[in-house]
């Protein structure tokens, strides 16, 4: 962002701890800027990260940490920047979330696509209760994004790029560029809507 230009701040907290999150967003909107828009981004398969992993195999211990970041991560920081907004008239609230939220998969992800699926559950009530706040709340369901764009290395979802149409797995770009579409006011009659972003793989 600086390198284009831009202003840019770093703020690290934790999405699941509500009070820190508030704190941070008070601090922001008094020393800097108010939120106008927010994009949920934050969210992992665990703090241990993804080990992918039937339910039937997973230990109730390890169900709480999904949803942790996944759907309260999500509440936690819309929370902290909807009042802000509503006294604003004017906000876009755009979910990062996954195919796993929308369809069952047979690889492992029931955990993870449950929390998702809550995230995007709570985006479109969300858009349906403010919208006469000026706010859009959309979700995206994202779906393979090739590991090498964020550093990552390579897994078995490379060989899963042959079923996805357009041939290749998802990049960043791919995400970031409906996410400036929906931040825009060009966009400010699309609300409650989940965008399917997956290279036009199958969906059921």
């Amino acid at each position: 962002i600086r390198e284009a230009g831009g202003v840019a701040h770093a703020l690290p907290f934790d999405v699941t701890e509500h009070g820190a999150v508030g704190s941070v967003v008070r601090k922001f909107e008094r020393t800097v800027a108010p939120f106008d828009i927010l994009v949920n981004n934050a969210g992992n398969g665990g703090a241990d990260g993804f080990r992918p992993a039937r339910f039937r195999d997973s230990a109730p211990g390890e169900w709480q940490r999904f949803a942790d970041v996944n759907l309260f991560g999500v509440m936690n920081v819309t929370r902290a920047v909807l009042d802000g907004m509503c006294a604003r008239r004017f906000g876009r609230v755009i979910t990062i979330a996954s195919g796993a939220g929308l369809q069952g998969l047979n690889i492992g992800v029931s955990l993870y696509g449950a929390a998702k699926g809550g995230a995007i559950a709570f985006t479109r009530h969300l858009a349906v209760e403010h919208a006469r706040d000026g706010i859009t709340a959309n979700a995206l369901a994202v779906g393979l994004i090739d590991p090498a764009a964020s550093g990552r290395e390579a897994s078995a979802t490379v060989g899963m790029a042959k079923a996805i149409p357009v041939g290749r797995l998802g990049r960043p770009e791919d995400i970031g560029a409906v996410c400036v579409f929906l931040a825009s006011r060009e966009a400010e009659w699309i609300t409650g809507q989940t965008w399917q972003i997956n290279g036009g793989a199958p969906t059921t």
